[in-house]
């Protein structure tokens, strides 16, 4: 199935949250007509965050989460209470379950009608401004007009918000569940293509990508294969090429080629190739402006001149993969970094899911271009370093940056231009 080929940054994400024992992994199982979480009457069974991607009609490819439960207790517990907590940042749709049998009178007549842990995870959510539903589970614990009088009780404390009745031990309302998912579902973002403003029908863009020992074996990196398929369902042309052919290809193209893209860590080559005249930016630029805050990325990279010995800076990428020898994270970008700077610098990494909450203590945030994360959890990132006052900028960015070409990669975005002086 076609849709199965969905990366993960592009496919809804759907989290499903609430105490132990509500019926969150029975939910997941539902929906997907499928045993992928375990199922027990032990409190505390599942233990972290478990992500599952399918393809779920009416729905289409999302990546369904099962949580640990809100309630789990101890200092073990408060740390997977944090990991449920943290799937907000890159969650489309939340589902919001309660056991409607366990409902006292007491929750009911509390803000939300809920339980304090829900009432808390409701105030976050809304906090977040994340589309989410009611899930009332295990219907079948109580009669018909019970169940009907705190739906309505629960529907009426929170106006707007879909409320559903489901029982996953009688299998009743999982569709009904799904319809009201799919009302949820975000309409076909109205932001740009990745090159759809860029690149016209029949134009012609020279892709840079350099096969090198950093490169996976027998396939080409994320943004590249992004990159190419969205030029190619725009109508346009895609001509690749490694660095050293880049030459020749400009030449038998001429006037024709309309930009050329280039993997980040050619740029200083590739950019000392490609005339003025044609417009140069790297993939990883066109992921900044494409799912994060390409205008804040490039104010963050003037702080590469404001570091002094002794900083920290935190380089974050957003899936992990082995390292190699030349690895532009661990090896490259700390190199390029002590170059351009001249300081003697405390050099901190993560990856995957491991992005710090607390950034104070860094100079300087320097990302990877975010392909594999959500839109909302890049921007997410980006956000929380900027609410805390710590420059952030992105590696294609911070290249460009300090090969004094950051000026002419982001030119053709006139509002993002403008935003900095060119450092060389």
């Amino acid at each position: 199935m076609e849709l199965n080929n969905t990366l993960q940054g592009d496919r809804i994400h759907i989290a499903i949250l609430g105490r132990r024992n509500v019926g969150k992994s029975s939910i997941i199982n539902a929906i997907t007509g499928q045993d992928i979480a375990i199922v027990s009457d032990i409190k505390g069974t599942t233990t972290d965050p478990v992500s599952k991607a399918m393809e779920i009609l009416p729905l289409g490819a999302c990546m369904l989460t099962d949580t640990p439960g809100l309630d789990d207790y101890g200092e073990l517990g408060a740390k997977r209470v944090e990991k449920t907590i943290k799937v907000l940042d890159k969650t489309d749709i939340a589902l919001v379950v309660a056991d409607i049998s366990s409902l006292t009178c007491r929750d009911l007549n509390s803000k939300y009608g809920m339980s304090p842990d829900e009432e808390q995870l409701v105030s976050l959510i809304e906090e977040k401004k994340l589309p989410y539903i009611i899930v009332l589970n295990q219907t079948d614990r109580l009669d018909l007009e019970k169940t009907e009088e705190i739906r309505g009780i629960i529907a009426a404390k929170n106006p707007g918000i879909p409320v559903q009745l489901i029982s996953t031990m009688e299998k009743t309302g999982i569709e009904g569940l799904k319809d009201a998912i799919a009302l949820l579902v975000p309409e076909p973002s109205a932001k740009l293509d990745i090159t759809g403003d860029l690149v016209s029908e029949n134009e012609i863009a020279v892709l840079v990508t350099p096969i090198d020992s950093s490169a996976p074996k027998g396939r080409l990196i994320m943004p590249q294969q992004q990159v190419i398929r969205d030029l190619l369902d725009n109508g346009a042309i895609a001509v690749v090429t490694q660095v050293p052919g880049l030459k020749g290809v400009l030449e038998r193209l001429g006037d024709s080629v309309k930009i050329v893209i280039t993997d980040s860590q050619a740029f200083k080559e590739v950019a000392a190739l490609v005339p003025e005249h044609i417009p140069l930016t790297s993939f990883s630029i066109l992921f900044a402006r494409h799912k994060g805050n390409l205008k804040k990325l490039a104010e963050g990279a003037a702080a590469v001149n404001n570091l002094k010995d002794g900083d920290k800076v935190l380089i974050a990428e957003g899936c992990t993969h082995r390292r190699q020898c030349e690895d532009i994270g661990t090896v490259k970008i700390p190199k390029w970094l002590k170059e351009c700077s001249g300081k003697e610098l405390i050099i901190e990494t993560c990856s995957g899911q491991d992005f710090p909450k607390d950034l104070p203590e860094y100079a300087l945030i320097i990302h990877c271009g975010g392909c594999t994360l959500t839109e909302r959890e890049m921007k997410h990132r980006i956000l929380c370093a900027s609410g805390q006052g710590v420059p952030i900028v992105n590696y294609g960015i911070f290249i460009a940056y300090v090969n004094g070409i950051l000026k002419r990669s982001v030119n053709m975005f006139p509002s993002v231009s403008k935003v900095f002086m060119d450092n060389k």
